[in-house]
């Protein structure tokens, strides 16, 4: 299955540099829409399937040429939400571009089970040029928040011997961002974090 990057994506945020969400400094996408909704998620503005509260449309393609235009300040790129599989030919598109024209690490966050992806072929495909996918649904009581888990129970499906537990483990758990007057708190140990 190929995926043109002309292909739209609902993106609710962007942050362009970050050392909480995976190893090495990242660019971090958070897609809109998520119809799994698990109690606790630290993210419910990025639910609505709608494009509100900020969310913009744009195309896999161009989302990609951000990434790429900084990949010399960049050592990979999180997929995240919301949930980024509801919208499987965009991150395709995207995690396609990115691999072969930046050659940069990707992740990619999901409350679908390794199981559920693996026989969706859509899903399957989007996250064929991804290293690391983090898979399965947050559950609050299970929660540990370290490593890319919000709980115990999602599972890492290393996809290449890009990332190892080492490269998780030294993920900071935290991280504060200020710019232009706005203040972005992210990573697992954030207050009610889960992904």
């Amino acid at each position: 299955m190929t995926s043109s990057p002309r292909v739209p994506w609902r993106v609710h945020a962007v942050l362009p540099r970050s050392v909480a969400n995976g190893p090495g400094t990242r660019y971090v996408i958070w897609s809109q829409g998520c119809a799994l909704g698990c109690s606790g998620c630290f993210n419910p503005e990025t639910h609505a399937q709608s494009d509100g509260g900020g969310a913009s449309v744009r195309t896999a393609g161009d989302v990609a040429a951000d990434v790429l235009a900084d990949a010399a300040h960049l050592d990979g790129v999180t997929l995240t939400g919301g949930e980024p599989l509801e919208q499987p030919a965009a991150i395709a598109a995207f995690c396609a571009e990115v691999k072969a024209r930046g050659g940069l690490g990707v992740i990619v966050l999901t409350g679908f089970t390794r199981r559920e992806i693996e026989t969706d072929p859509a899903r399957a495909a989007a996250v064929a040029d991804a290293d690391l996918v983090v898979a399965g649904r947050y559950n609050e009581r299970l929660r540990v928040a370290r490593g890319l888990r919000g709980s115990s129970n999602k599972e890492y499906w290393m996809r290449t011997d890009r990332y190892g537990p080492d490269d998780l483990a030294a993920v900071p758990e935290l991280e504060i961002t200020i710019t232009a007057g706005t203040v972005t708190v992210t990573g697992m140990a954030a207050p009610g974090r889960s992904l």
